[in-house]
């Protein structure tokens, strides 16, 4: 293993941490359709798609 695949494996590393972070943090605050624009809103069977089409 080179430096550049150790450099590609942090890089990626990062983004997947970015990612649960973000996750995290919009559960604590209450969200529960993580990525809908109605998100504090939906309840468990979230269909965003509905409402977004209305």
């Amino acid at each position: 293993m080179n430096i550049g695949d150790i450099i590609i494996i942090l890089i990626l590393l990062c983004i997947i941490a970015g990612i649960f972070y973000y996750l995290y943090r919009a559960k604590k605050r209450g969200q529960k359709c993580i990525g809908c624009p109605y998100g504090k809103g939906c309840g468990n069977n979230c269909t965003c798609s509905d409402k977004i089409n209305d």
